[in-house]
């Protein structure tokens, strides 16, 4: 799969697409639902699979002090994507400048001569252009006048609502990851590779491998999890326990994900691995002491157990 973040990296001889737009955070249900749509339109025309978005996303650049809660990293929506057979990301820089495209440049520049798309494929509810001005029915004029053909996905539905991004963000929020799986299609999870922490959860006797969550992250407070890894870290919807905060009992700052991996000793440094949230325990408390804290990181992976075992 080619990953474009620059118009100039093209060539001229690059091939016509079938392309679906969105900004795709979660790569959820109804994101499934346009993918699928593209990759049928793909194959019946012989375009490239081709997927077109926006990082930082739109609503994270207009809010800076109020940025979205991300369901994944960058690097887990390449991962994503690539799993879903695309063959061309087209990861948009959204700034100022491109915040300010009219509809009309954004399809000529984006969707036509950078994307060159045949078939473009979008959600019911799809809005482009400064000040969101385009919908889906000047989009599919658009197409009329420049070439291509617009397909509108119809939104996809669980307990009689749509499922989106922001519905998926807030059950996280409130621990209900059943809710979230539902919409997902899939567990919850955040990927990552293993950094050297400080050792502290050794020396209380609880070692952890730690992973940087996207930023901010969906998640937080404890929870039981799985962890798959590559094969030859042996991990394969292994339990375990997590933490996913700012760890102010030992003064921290920055976000971090901490997972003790139960009945596991290997060394897992610099391995990219996927952490699945299974059950929310708690949410984050600081502790007057070190030993109060490891009293309750007892309770928690007893919990964890009992919840994994369910």
């Amino acid at each position: 799969m080619d990953v474009i973040r620059s118009p100039h990296v093209l060539t001229d001889a690059r091939p016509d697409t079938a392309l679906a737009i969105g900004n795709f955070d979660g790569l959820h249900l109804g994101h499934q639902a346009l993918l699928e749509q593209t990759a049928h339109l793909a194959e019946r025309f012989d375009l490239a699979f081709a997927l077109m978005c926006f990082e930082p996303l739109p609503a994270t650049f207009f809010n800076p002090n109020d940025p979205v809660k991300r369901l994944m990293s960058v690097r887990d929506k390449v991962i994503g994507c690539r799993r879903a057979g695309l063959e061309r990301l087209l990861m948009l820089r959204f700034n100022r400048a491109f915040s300010q495209l009219s509809p009309e440049a954004f399809v000529q520049h984006q969707v036509v001569q950078l994307a060159r798309a045949r078939h473009v494929i979008v959600g019911e509810d799809f809005r482009f252009g400064a000040r969101a001005a385009g919908d889906v029915a000047m989009l599919t004029e658009f197409g009329r006048q420049l070439g291509f053909e617009v397909h509108p996905v119809a939104a996809v539905m669980t307990g009689g609502q749509r499922i989106a991004s922001t519905r998926i963000r807030k059950a996280l929020s409130e621990g209900d990851l059943a809710a979230a799986e539902a919409m997902l299609g899939r567990r919850y999870a955040i990927g990552g590779r293993v950094l050297r922490g400080q050792q502290l959860g050794r020396d209380l006797g609880y070692a952890t491998i730690n992973l940087r969550p996207p930023l901010p992250p969906a998640v937080h407070g404890v929870y039981s999890v799985r962890v798959n890894g590559p094969a030859s870290t042996k991990l394969s919807n292994h339990p375990g326990v997590a933490s996913i905060g700012q760890r102010p009992t030992v003064g921290g700052v920055d976000w971090l994900l901490e997972v003790h991996l139960f009945d596991y000793d290997g060394l897992l440094y610099g391995q990219h691995v996927e952490v699945e949230f299974v059950s929310h325990i708690r949410a984050e408390a600081y502790f007057d002491s070190l030993d109060a804290m490891v009293e309750r990181m007892h309770e928690d992976a007893k919990m964890a157990r009992t919840q994994l075992q369910a």
